[in-house]
Formats: structure tokens, C-alpha cells, sequence
């Protein structure tokens, strides 16, 4: 059996004692920095890991998509002449020539303000109802059933209800979203509070937190993961019912747009228009779930 080793380090440098003998410090080596050039490897090896694969992917949809649609008897045109028919749409996304006649880059900021207003207002309020039916047992008995009947309703079905009240289209269409998006937020942010661990209740009430203070310092920042999965859910929901909603109300909006373009038979701009869509929620999403990330310090659901 060997004989004890003691080490202890000091300044930078370990030093072992064997029993029987003096002290011997032994120098650590010095921490070398990676060199720019390894730095930039790496970054590059990790852009091509992940950037790689969906430009692939997408390159051979196109591929696809351009041998299958090419042909006299194709109704759908093929990537070649989508290019050919919207470019303007797909390098001037912010051009403006008149009230109706600008880019898609404007409808798509006009249908955003849209979807911020009816997306705020949901969460605020999902939140607090969640809250209420995540801690109050009679809450949930009186509203779950309510909630979980509601929200199976489509959102399009709620729209002549919203002109019917508010008698103009853009705040209806900012009832639409919110009565989209409300739903998870308020399930989530429910689950998340009966899942609080009795523990932190216990300590709320010894130190004799009020209602506001267990809220704020107990409630969210435990239920903050499930609070950032609703609201994740939400806003892509969100962005769904305002493009639904935008194609029946009209005005600017990138929702119009698309039914305008379906009237004159414009094929190749409803596509375009789709494809901003898509990449517009694709963000949206990739937003909310940063800064759950922040919030929750990488403890929110993915």
C-alpha cells in the first residue's frame, strides 16, 4: 500500500509532501490560448456542421421541385420561373410606390405590429389567469373546463364575432390573435405553478411573503420554463391566426397579400410570400425561445 501524497497549491504551483521528506514545489504549466487561426477553424467547422445540412436539404427540394414542375402540363411554377416572375419581391422586400403597392418587407412589419399587440396582451394576461388557476383549486374547477372548451374553437371562427363588436378590422383582427394565443400561455403557466415544489412554499411562508411578493419572487421565476414554452407556442400560433385573419379583413398586410395575389392568379408570389412567412415565424420562435433561455438561464423546455 503506498504512503500518503499531500498537495496543496500555492501561487500557481502544487506542492507535495512525501512523509519523511521536505516539501518540493512543482511548477504548474502555463495556460496557452488557442491561436486565431485554430479560433476561426473552429467557428468555421461549427458554421458548416450546422449550416450545411438545411442548405443541402433545401438544394435538393429545389432540385426537385424544378424536375417535377417542368413541363406544359404543370399548374405550380418551378423555382426558375418563380425568379424569373417575383424577383422584384425577392431583392426589393422595402420598396414603397404607392399606399398598396410596396414590399413584402412593409406588409410583413404591418402584420408584426399586429401580432406584438394581440401577442402582449395575451401574455400578460395568460399569465395572471394561469396563475390563478395554477394556485386556486376552485379556479380550476370553475375555469379549466371553460378554458379546455374554448380553445378548440378555430380562430377564423372567432373573427365575425370581433367585427361584429369592434366594427373595424384591425382591432379584430388583434382580438384574433390574442384569443389564439392565450390558450397555452394559460395552460403552460397553470402546469407550471401546480408543479411549484412544496419546498419554496414552505419557505415563502416562513418568510411571510404577501400574494405580490410569492408571485413575482416564487411563482414565475419556478413556472418560468413552462410560462416560455406557452408563450412559444403562442406566437407561433399567433403568426398563424393573423395571416388567416389578414386574408378576410384586408388592408396591407402580408394575409391580404396573398389573397390579392390569388385573385390575379399570381402564383409565384403567393410562394414568395410563403417563404417570408415561413422564415418570419421561424424567427419569431427562435426569439421568444432566447429569451426564455435568458430568463430561465438555459432551463426552459426546447
Amino acid at each position: 500500500m503506498g504512503q500518503p501524497v499531500l498537495k496543496d497549491t500555492i501561487a500557481g504551483a502544487t506542492v507535495v509532501t512525501l512523509p519523511g521528506k521536505p516539501p518540493e514545489v512543482v511548477s504548474l504549466p502555463a495556460a496557452t490560448s488557442k491561436p486565431l487561426g485554430a479560433k476561426l477553424a473552429g467557428w468555421a467547422k461549427a458554421a458548416m456542421v450546422n449550416l450545411l445540412p438545411p442548405l443541402i436539404t433545401v438544394a435538393l427540394i429545389l432540385l426537385f421541385w424544378q424536375l417535377a414542375a417542368h413541363g406544359p402540363q404543370s399548374s405550380l411554377p418551378t423555382p426558375t420561373k418563380i425568379w424569373e416572375e417575383a424577383k422584384d419581391l425577392i431583392v426589393e422586400p422595402f420598396y414603397w410606390a404607392g399606399s398598396q403597392d410596396i414590399g413584402l418587407g412593409w406588409r410583413i412589419l404591418v402584420s408584426l405590429q399586429r401580432v406584438a399587440i394581440g401577442f402582449s396582451l395575451a401574455a400578460v394576461v395568460g399569465v395572471l389567469l394561469g396563475a390563478l388557476v395554477g394556485q386556486s383549486v376552485w379556479a380550476m374547477r370553475g375555469l379549466d373546463p371553460v378554458f379546455q372548451v374554448l380553445r378548440t374553437v378555430p380562430p377564423l371562427a372567432w373573427l365575425p364575432l370581433s367585427l361584429a363588436a369592434f366594427r373595424d378590422s384591425q382591432p379584430s383582427a388583434i382580438f384574433v390573435i390574442f384569443i389564439t394565443a392565450i390558450w397555452p400561455i394559460i395552460i403552460n403557466t397553470a402546469v407550471g405553478i401546480r408543479n411549484i415544489p412544496q419546498d419554496y412554499r414552505n419557505v415563502a411562508k416562513v418568510l411571510r411573503l404577501n400574494q405580490v411578493e410569492f408571485f413575482f419572487k416564487i411563482m414565475v421565476p419556478s413556472a418560468a420554463p413552462y410560462i416560455f414554452t406557452g408563450l412559444r407556442i403562442g406566437v407561433g400560433l399567433s403568426w398563424l391566426a393573423i395571416v388567416a385573419a389578414e386574408m378576410l379583413t384586408g388592408g396591407v398586410g402580408i394575409g391580404f397579400f396573398i389573397w390579392d395575389a390569388w385573385n390575379s392568379s399570381r402564383l409565384s408570389d403567393i410562394i414568395v410570400a410563403l417563404v417570408y412567412i415561413g422564415v418570419v415565424g421561424f424567427l419569431l420562435d427562435r426569439l421568444v425561445a432566447l429569451l426564455g433561455h435568458v430568463v430561465t438561464r438555459g432551463t426552459a423546455t426546447h
